[in-house]
């Protein structure tokens, strides 16, 4: 973990994904230890954290362990990243991605955050 990336619970989540996307932009990312797609797409996650030096959050739930949250989401496989910004889901995808991809997602999902509350992700 870093300054920029920690471990999502349930009884955390409210505080380091609702309240903490009001502040700075959160992409949750819901995996599974088991899951070989979360295994490469984890590692470009955190490359990621360090490469934006704090222009994003990266908060993580193991979904062997935190049911409730994969649930509530509508989680159908993983992983699956879900952006939030100013307390609500703004955009996710599903299952490992390039470097590329994760790139433009946060570029967007910055730009989107910066803009406002009310703002949607550009096409």
């Amino acid at each position: 973990m870093s300054d920029f990336s920690y471990n999502v619970e349930e009884d955390t989540f409210d505080e380091l994904v609702i309240a903490k996307s009001h502040e700075l932009p959160v992409l949750l990312d819901i995996s599974a230890e088991w899951c070989g797609p979360c295994k490469v797409l984890g590692p470009l996650l955190h490359k990621m954290v360090f490469a934006y030096n704090g222009k994003f959050i990266l908060g993580i739930v193991d979904a062997d362990e935190n049911m409730k949250i994969a649930g509530r989401h509508k989680v159908r496989g993983f992983p699956t990243v879900i952006a939030y910004s100013h307390g609500m889901e703004v955009d996710r995808f599903h299952s490992s991605q390039t470097e590329g991809f994760l790139r433009n997602f946060i570029d967007k999902f910055i730009a989107t955050h910066q803009a406002g509350p009310s703002s949607k992700l550009p096409e």
